[in-house]
């Protein structure tokens, strides 16, 4: 991977996680800038668009998961990907993180080799995190009352704008491929989140929640001990 053109925001209220984690960062080459707190987050975002953002949770001012929820709702700056970095691995603070629209998330301490490979294979996902789990060709896809337009990452339904966080996107689209087709929870994980990003295994089902709570409860359905599948009532398929 050329890791030159990629922009990294580290975000962390102490100064030698700042330290420890930029150099190695840019020893790989990386382009690094740090903030210490979530307000200067926002601005030095706003101001280099980072290809992604390292953020503690716990910091002052402002925390990470009120940090990353404006992030997101910058239109500017909704396709960087944020990866908490912190020290709490309480299962409630990663469901939190991810209805905050975080991609990822990362405990420390983690060693240098470990972070770097982490950090490469998110921005792997960056580099080809276009809809590739849609397999029509065209950049607009209606399904039901839902329109999705693959070139600018957006939704509507019935003419309504919904804005979605990128794994949100890129879950639906998967969905949606396929109608009635029952996705796996490991196929899901592969597809969207890929081989190399570690994640919780309550991931899929914050991600379907805040799904379901943008486009409606009636269009994704549990199979459970399986995994989802997108459905279409019947009287849609004739119109």
């Amino acid at each position: 991977m050329e890791t030159k053109k990629y922009k990294i925001l580290i975000v962390d209220d102490e100064a030698d996680i700042l330290e420890f984690v930029g150099y190695n960062l840019k020893k790989e080459g990386f382009t690094v800038y740090t903030a210490v707190n979530g307000i200067e987050a926002i601005k030095k975002a706003k101001e280099h668009h980072p290809h992604l953002i390292l953020m503690d949770v716990m910091m002052p001012e402002m925390d990470g998961i009120e940090t990353c929820e404006k992030i997101k709702e910058m239109p500017g700056l909704k396709n960087s990907i944020i990866a908490f970095l912190t020290a709490r691995g309480e299962d409630y603070s990663q469901i939190a993180g991810f209805d905050a629209g975080a991609d990822d998330y990362i405990t420390k301490p983690i060693k240098p080799k470990v972070l770097i490979s982490r950090i490469k294979a998110l921005l792997k996902r960056y580099r080809n995190d276009e809809p590739e789990n849609n397999d029509a060709p065209v950049s607009i896809i209606e399904k039901g009352n839902l329109k999705i337009d693959t070139e600018k990452f957006m939704i509507y339904k019935e003419d309504k704008e919904i804005v979605l966080p990128r794994k949100e996107f890129a879950l639906l689209l998967l969905l949606v491929s396929k109608p009635q087709k029952v996705f796996t929870r490991d196929e899901i994980f592969t597809k969207v989140w890929g081989n190399d990003i570690i994640v919780g295994d309550r991931t899929i089902d914050v991600h379907i929640r805040k799904l379901r709570e943008k486009i409606g409860d009636d269009l994704i359905q549990t199979v459970k001990g399986v995994g989802y599948k997108f459905v279409i009532e019947e009287s849609e398929h004739g119109e």
